[in-house]
């Protein structure tokens, strides 16, 4: 699968999961001040990720530090590389 293939399927999943705007899923797009979301949400889509790309995200990973769609993006295109 492509990296934009995986982008859209983790856009796809934003969207349905928290009611968002496919058109709001920009990369700049920072998930507490632009996209509403927060820590509770954060847990929400962990589990969802995990879930669509049969992967694992363990707490001590950089998830933390993750506050942009860009981000996101970027880090479930790494887990998904490992993977390989």
């Amino acid at each position: 699968m492509t990296d934009q293939k995986i982008i859209k399927r983790i856009n796809a999943a934003l969207a349905e999961e928290f009611e968002l705007e496919i058109d709001e899923l920009v990369p700049e797009a920072m998930f507490k001040e632009d996209l509403d979301l927060d820590s509770l949400d954060a847990v929400d889509m962990v589990i969802v990720l995990e879930q669509e790309f049969n992967i694992k995200i363990k707490k001590d990973e950089t998830f933390k530090s993750i506050r942009s769609l860009g981000d996101l993006h970027a880090f479930i295109l790494a887990k998904k590389d490992e993977a390989r």
